[in-house]
């Protein structure tokens, strides 16, 4: 058990994730989700650990049910509580318009960036209730749920879309809880998961064209997500703070 609140971050070794927690570091105890960059996560945690946080890593592909069970399952028995999840696990496939796009594709994407995140969601939801102290889910969307990526990628904005309305719904569902569900929605953000979708330099090169004439960081969405975590936004819920350069 941890005196500290305690925060699980979903696809926490690279990017926005990695930068959560090592801005969350210094208030939170941690538990850090990955799939595949253990060199990754190790680092992260190394970081959070020197600022005395206690943070335990868990591999898990939260497309399968059954390791959304082994996360959890870390969390009652490690923490026994849990205060903010930053449900941020997320994939994108390659640039493709619509008829190039097969279904194992449409799958994996809706599988992870949708049914995953619901359902990690719920296990969060279910714990919250159950303290009875409340809690926070942070839902990571997308300015391509407003934009729609045509000619890009339609599916991955799509399952952001949806990840809106989601959030949208259960925080309907889980106010009188004192559980506030809300979303965020960074633009063009320089992060791996570019090179993901095979455009390593997709940030560098459309961060011109937004109002601010720049690509974000991840530590600035960071920024608003750990806000969004805290008291200070303590009556906010229901909602997409968007983090994209007036894009």
């Amino acid at each position: 058990m941890t005196e500290r609140p305690v925060c699980l971050i979903t696809g926490a070794s690279t990017g926005i994730g990695a930068a959560c927690a090592r801005l969350a570091g210094h208030e939170y105890d941690l538990i850090l989700n990955y799939r595949t960059s253990l060199e990754d996560v190790l680092a992260v945690q190394k970081d959070v650990e020197v600022m005395g946080c206690k943070c335990l890593i868990v591999q898990g592909d939260i497309a399968d049910p059954h390791d959304i069970h082994n996360i959890f399952k870390t969390v009652d028995s490690e923490f026994g509580h849990i205060d903010v999840l930053i449900n941020n696990a997320g994939i994108v496939d390659k640039r493709a318009k619509l008829t190039e796009m097969d279904h194992s594709r449409i799958s994996r994407i809706m599988n992870v960036n949708v049914i995953g995140a619901m359902l990690v969601a719920k296990e969060a939801v279910s714990r919250m209730q159950i303290q009875g102290t409340g809690g926070v889910i942070i839902n990571i969307s997308s300015a391509a749920a407003r934009l729609g990526a045509g000619n890009q990628y339609v599916d991955y904005a799509a399952s952001k879309g949806a990840i809106d309305t989601f959030t949208k719904g259960l925080s309907d569902e889980v106010a009188g809880d004192n559980i506030r569900v809300v979303a965020v929605r960074p633009g063009v953000i320089i992060t791996d998961i570019h090179g993901k979708g095979g455009e390593p330099e997709r940030a560098e090169l459309l961060g011109p064209k937004v109002p601010m004439q720049r690509a974000g960081s991840a530590e600035e969405v960071a920024e608003g997500i750990l806000w969004l975590a805290s008291s200070k936004a303590s009556y906010v819920t229901g909602t997409a703070l968007d983090i994209s350069g007036g894009r």
